[in-house]
């Protein structure tokens, strides 16, 4: 059997396969009608509140949550919690214990 050593080599591949990070900032439902009066202006209210942490994403599946930061003029994601992927429910990440700077 390989150790444990021979399998990260094995594995090593991975690390160069692109995978779709996706934020969500919220959702809303409207009526058709409503959608099509949709412009320029127009503010769409969604179903988070501005300090509800934000969902992460990694090809569908939900990784963790965080924070909206900005970084010389850029949105960016502080993370606040990580799911662990043990099977836990969609949206219930686990808090994380590491703080980041």
């Amino acid at each position: 059997m390989p150790t444990t050593a021979d399998n990260q080599n094995t594995m090593d591949f991975l690390l160069d396969v692109p995978v779709k990070l996706t934020v969500e900032l919220g959702n809303c439902e409207m009526t058709m009608k409503d959608l099509l009066q949709v412009g320029i202006g127009s503010v769409v209210q969604l179903d988070k509140s501005s300090s509800d942490p934000i969902d992460i994403f990694v090809n569908q599946k939900l990784v963790a949550r965080g924070e909206i930061v900005v970084v010389e003029d850029n949105l960016g994601i502080k993370i606040t919690e990580v799911s662990t992927g043990s099977g836990q429910e969609e949206d219930e990440p686990e808090s994380s214990t590491a703080e980041s700077a």
